[in-house]
């Protein structure tokens, strides 16, 4: 098992330092686990992993430790291995105390100590080019099928070893390789074509415009079939041609920092897997039917990727508390934002869209409606395994962008960043010179702009003149 131990100090093994990670605004540290050259991986390393961190688990109650915060995935480069990230609240001589205790360790090979004067806040590290979201991967594991038993397929052994596996081809997706392809089996193609359904049924009458017209696209084009779960590839091609948003695949719900990071260039961190059958129309994490049916339609819709795009970049190099804010506006427009259209409130959030049983109590008189004002919004607390006690509602989606846009000026990140859509790297303007060149480049636009508008207008001069 690898451990990355976050507290006011960071732990980083030697094969990570040169690794970034999109977890807080550093890198943490990881501490491997010895293993003898000659045990090979095997089916019980998981179990082993597991033991491993309770263990550390324990290590930190004896020094009077609190995990605020803990998560785990398989580990990329040793098969069968766990990686875990704790972040710890104790005090600073229990904090020595601890490392001691786990550098003495059996479990754990390396461990070293960072200080905080290691650690830059100025110019932290964040993904600057879609290649390096390869690191930003991490996931949650509140709703994982093997870990919680409310879980609806906690108990099924064939579900559990179905998400592991397409889980893997996911942790094994790179940059620049094509989305895996997903042979779905006959059950989870019944699961999708219920809810699948239900969303056509419900969508004329509740849906907002601009999601009722990316859906009609889809249907005409034939990736919208009651009968298939469409590929990510295929809906992946629609939305780059649509808006420039691409997706990749994530093995499962990402934490907050990662997922919002991959947002800034146009790209979707999407599930691959298909929620457990007992349940069609309620999942307790994302899943592809979630992310298809209710994220992608309007991802294609331009007006609505440049407000996605927007949250993204406002989280590169944002502080941690800044981030919690921007994931809770996230939770309250993107996942369960509702907006106004011609007097009557319409649904464009991706969790009312596909999950008909929110989505009516949504707009019944049992929650609160509020206008959407992104200050009170950032802080509002909000439920994760219940239906909403309140639902935020905007004018528009023009009006929620420029709310958004006026309160995000207002952040504590002492820079700027934009997305070069040229060589798709993000750009930190914290220079003259930068600013010199990027002022030039709007110059140029402008005056292709003009340029266009005075051609328009040239035809109903002449008309003029003529008459």
């Amino acid at each position: 098992m690898s451990l990355f131990v976050s507290n006011d100090f960071l732990f980083k093994t030697s094969d990570l330092q040169k690794r970034k990670s999109c977890w807080p605004t550093q890198s943490p540290k990881v501490l491997k686990p010895r293993r003898p050259p000659s045990e090979p991986p095997s089916s019980c390393a998981y179990a082993k992993g597991m033991n491993s961190l309770s263990r550390v688990l324990k290590t930190i109650e004896k020094y009077q430790g609190v995990v605020a915060h803990l998560e785990t995935r398989p580990n990329k480069k040793e098969n069968g291995q766990l990686d875990a990230l704790v972040k710890v609240d104790m005090a600073r001589a229990n904090l020595l105390q601890l490392i001691k205790g786990l550098r003495q360790s059996g479990t754990l090979e390396h461990v070293t100590l960072i200080g905080e004067d290691n650690i830059s806040a100025k110019n932290p590290w964040f993904p600057r080019h879609a290649s390096e979201l390869d690191n930003c991967n991490h996931l949650m594991t509140k709703y994982e099928p093997d870990l919680d038993m409310n879980h609806p397929g906690f108990s099924d052994k064939e579900y559990r070893a179905r998400r592991k596996e397409i889980a893997e081809i996911a942790f094994a997706y790179k940059y620049g390789d094509p989305v895996p392809y997903i042979e779905y089996t006959e059950t989870e193609n019944k699961t999708w074509n219920a809810v699948f359904t239900t969303v056509l049924d419900l969508m004329p009458k509740h849906a907002c415009v601009e999601y009722r017209r990316v859906f009609r696209v889809l249907q005409e084009e034939g990736i919208f079939q009651g009968e298939r779960v469409p590929q990510l590839e295929e809906m992946s091609s629609f939305m780059k041609k649509c808006t420039g948003f691409t997706l990749r695949p994530a093995a499962g719900l990402l934490t907050a920092r990662d997922f919002l990071a991959s947002l800034a260039f146009r790209i979707f961190q999407s599930t691959q897997y298909v929620r457990h059958t007992k349940t069609p129309f309620h999942t307790p994490e994302p899943d592809c039917i979630h992310e298809i049916l209710g994220h992608m339609p309007l991802l294609a819709d331009p007006s609505f990727a440049q407000f996605s795009q927007e949250i993204g970049l406002a989280s590169l190099g944002a502080s941690d508390e800044e981030i919690e804010k921007l994931s809770t506006i996230y939770w309250f427009t993107v996942e369960f934002g509702l907006c106004k259209e011609s007097g009557e409130t319409k649904v464009y959030g991706a969790g009312l869209l596909s999950a008909y049983g929110e989505l009516l109590h949504a707009l019944s008189d049992k929650p609160e409606h509020r206008p959407f004002e992104p200050a009170s919004t950032a802080v509002q607390p909000y439920q994760d395994q219940e239906y909403q006690p309140v639902y935020y509602v905007a004018e528009s989606i023009e009006d929620m962008k420029d709310k958004f846009r006026r309160w995000v000026s207002q952040m504590s990140r002492p820079f700027e960043v934009r997305f070069n859509p040229h060589t798709g790297r993000v750009e930190v303007l914290d220079s003259v010179e930068k600013l010199e060149s990027l002022v030039h480049q709007l110059n140029t636009e402008v005056l292709h702009l003009s340029n266009a508008i005075n051609k328009m207008k040239a035809p109903s001069l002449d008309t003029c003149t003529r008459s």
